[in-house]
């Protein structure tokens, strides 16, 4: 068995418990959890996931709204706005 080391860091304790819930409802527990996260990122020489960005304008339902309000705009329909700064 290959030798092990020690992780020790600092987590904020919200996304610690909420993580850990998600871990648990997986069969996984948190050390498990990073283990797996350590090996597919070896595996895959990246992140195992596509990271997500928490802004909602960003989102693919906000996108294609405003794709649309773009799209009607350029062919006449609706009522152009200027931007106002609260």
């Amino acid at each position: 068995m290959p030798e092990s080391t020690m992780l020790r860091y600092r987590i904020d304790e919200d996304l610690k418990e909420e993580a850990e819930a998600i871990f648990k409802s997986m069969g996984l527990s948190p050390q498990s959890a990073i283990k797996l996260f350590y090996r597919q990122t070896v595996i895959r020489k990246k992140l195992p996931f596509q990271p997500v960005a928490e802004d909602p304008f960003y989102s693919e339902d906000n996108q294609r709204v405003l794709l649309e309000s773009v799209k009607q705009l350029i062919e006449g329909k609706g009522t152009p706005h200027e931007l106002i700064e609260a």
